[in-house]
């Protein structure tokens, strides 16, 4: 940033006051003068025209008024001859919006910092990764999608036993194909399981760029709540019409703007939305369990202990039902897909 010329040729140690010019008098401040009203003002006669001033070749004067302006009309000039960003006249020079590839690309310089690769084992390969993340990845060359599938089946190994680790993966995975989708869903999700809520939360608005996606909506609420924005949590909760969400998605949702409420100390408020359909104590989703034990948190805030104690027990019973452990004709179990079919019945 080019230092104003007033600054240049100032040492240091002086200080830069907007008034340091001014005339001080006695003890450093400047004598006190009583304000003069009209009748003692001299007489200076008629003013000049101050319109009257020579040609300067078409120039705008030092006023900032263009001769080929209408009359009163102000134009703001740089030092280059070129209308200033508020003039009417400055679309003509400045530089047309990014375009889609521009923007990727300048998301892209916050993963291209000096960065090693971390070892992958042998065994691990590219057929490891999910198949709908595997055809993601076929704009790329074989060579770099399999190195990329690589480090997306490590990240997704060691997002719970070493978050930092699987981050370090999926950073190298976003340098050979930051424009593929489920790779910046995949940095977001390390980020935030390592606490960068602010690298998660940018990461997520490229995903949901790149893909149309809003389905890591909750996410992002989560990001901001982590950031300590609760307010600006629930208002990214509003953004988005949950009818256009899975099921899943939906319930991640209303679990998070509970949590955002709770930090706001909004505890009706919190349990009113977690009231969803899905809050049915007769059958287990893959959701169930962690719906479950949020109502019971927010029923503990408002002191109906009782009540929480019986939420609770229905998340430990959800959860072992949906790993097999218990045969329990009480609860009604479905897989993962059977979730979408649950939500065309609702409908």
């Amino acid at each position: 940033m080019t230092e104003p010329e007033d600054d240049k040729g100032r040492s240091d140690d002086r200080p830069k006051r907007p008034h340091a010019s001014r005339p001080a008098g006695a003890g450093g401040k400047r004598p006190f003068e009583p304000r003069r009203d009209s009748s003692s003002r001299p007489d200076r006669g008629a003013r000049p025209d101050r319109g009257a001033r020579p040609d300067r070749g078409g120039r705008p004067d030092r006023g900032g008024r263009d001769p080929k302006s209408g009359p009163g009309e102000r134009r703001l000039w740089t030092k280059d001859g070129k209308p200033a960003r508020n003039d009417k006249a400055a679309s003509k020079f400045e530089r047309p919006p990014l375009t889609e590839e521009e923007l990727r690309a300048r998301e892209l310089r916050s993963v291209r910092t000096r960065h090693d690769d971390p070892e992958i084992p042998d065994e691990v390969t590219a057929r490891d990764l999910d198949k709908v993340a595997r055809n993601e990845l076929k704009t790329l060359n074989k060579e770099n999608a399999d190195a990329v599938a690589r480090h997306l089946v490590m990240a997704a190994r060691l997002i719970e036993e070493d978050p930092a680790l699987a981050h370090e993966h999926a950073i190298s995975a976003s340098r050979r194909a930051g424009r593929i989708g489920v790779v910046r869903e995949t940095l977001a999700i390390t980020a935030y399981s390592t606490g960068d809520y602010a690298l998660a939360l940018r990461e997520l608005r490229t995903y949901r760029r790149i893909s149309g996606s809003n389905e890591q909506l909750a996410l992002m609420i989560d990001s901001e709540r982590g950031m300590g924005r609760p307010e600006r949590a629930l208002e990214e909760g509003r953004s988005v019409d949950r009818s256009t969400l899975s099921v899943p998605a939906r319930v991640s949702v209303a679990i998070a703007m509970s949590g955002a409420r709770l930090d706001l100390g909004q505890a009706e408020a919190a349990l009113n939305e977690l009231e969803i359909p899905e809050l049915n104590p007769d059958v287990a989703y893959s959701y169930s369990p962690e719906l479950f034990d949020a109502y019971a948190e927010v029923l503990e805030e408002l002191g109906q202990d009782a009540e929480a104690v019986t939420w609770r027990e229905r998340a430990e019973r959800a959860s072992a039902a949906l790993a097999g452990e218990i045969d329990d004709d009480t609860i009604e179990v479905f897989e993962e897909d059977d979730d979408e079919s649950a939500a065309s019945e609702e409908d």
